[in-house]
């Protein structure tokens, strides 16, 4: 089974690294760019039909992958996974 974390700071969360992105493409001419923010993508495979599966996941993706002062993540089966 397959899993897709994408991890991005808070609304609230200043994000110099989508600002310098932001500005760059400016530069490039796209002058439309409002805003970019700058986060983290990971896949996870796991195998088994662990029934708390999921629940631990979302765990480790508060306590491990993201920080959750400054960052919120979104847990999802990925497409097609069984």
């Amino acid at each position: 089974m397959k899993f897709k974390v994408i991890v991005t700071p808070k609304k609230a969360v200043l994000d110099p690294q989508g600002n310098a992105v932001r500005d760059a493409m400016r530069h490039l001419g796209m002058p439309q760019v409002q805003s970019v923010r700058v986060g983290k993508y990971m896949e996870i495979d796991v195998s088994g039909e662990d029934v708390d599966l999921e629940d631990r996941l979302h765990g480790l993706c508060r306590d491990l992958l993201s920080n959750p002062v400054i960052e919120d993540y979104e847990l999802e089966k990925a497409n097609g996974a069984k």
